[in-house]
């Protein structure tokens, strides 16, 4: 794995990248997204930035880093990704993973880790099988809380809302049989 520089702030390079992961996982919550942000960054240059837009697009596949692999590698000309990163805000799923090793990332760096669904050290570890033909560096936990509480933040309001909207129904079901 590699390490990352770290700048005269004390900031490393990594937290610097995931900071603008977090600002793309903003975007999928401003547009109703689970808030799951990623970019793709080689020789210390953005190649793309991708958003979870599985929801308004109707398509299963368009994961934060899905989007922005296909983004990277319409900029780049090319579907192999090799000498870049990919920043994700949380732990890839099995599907993610496999479209990373396909394209042919180096590193991934992750915030927080996915208990339900995270194919790279919570309920697998897919970059460790060594039977793929592409094997992936990676870090988890790279401003994990920020990138944790974005996510926590979202299903909580996501759960307010569903239950203003069901004691908003409650009352007008309750005002109809009055009447």
């Amino acid at each position: 794995m590699s390490e990352s520089s770290i700048s005269p702030l004390g900031v490393t390079d990594d937290e610097r990248w995931m900071h603008l992961a977090l600002q793309c996982a903003a975007r999928a919550a401003e547009a109703g997204e689970v808030p799951v942000g990623a970019i793709v960054v080689r020789d210390g240059h953005v190649l793309a930035s991708g958003f979870n837009c599985s929801i308004s697009s109707h398509d299963p596949t368009a994961h934060a880093e899905v989007m922005a692999l296909r983004s990277a590698a319409e900029n780049v000309g090319n579907y192999r990704l090799p000498g870049s990163t990919l920043y994700v805000t949380l732990e890839p799923c099995v599907m993610c993973v496999g479209a990373i090793v396909h394209a042919r990332v180096s590193r991934v760096v992750f915030g927080a880790t996915e208990p339900k669904a995270g194919a790279v050290c919570s309920c697998a570890r897919l970059f460790d099988n060594h039977t793929f033909n592409w094997q992936v560096d990676w870090q988890g936990g790279v401003l994990a809380s920020e990138c944790g509480q974005v996510v926590s933040d979202f299903f909580r309001e996501r759960r307010a809302s569903r239950r203003r909207e069901r004691a908003a129904l409650g009352a007008v079901r309750d005002r109809d049989s009055e009447d």
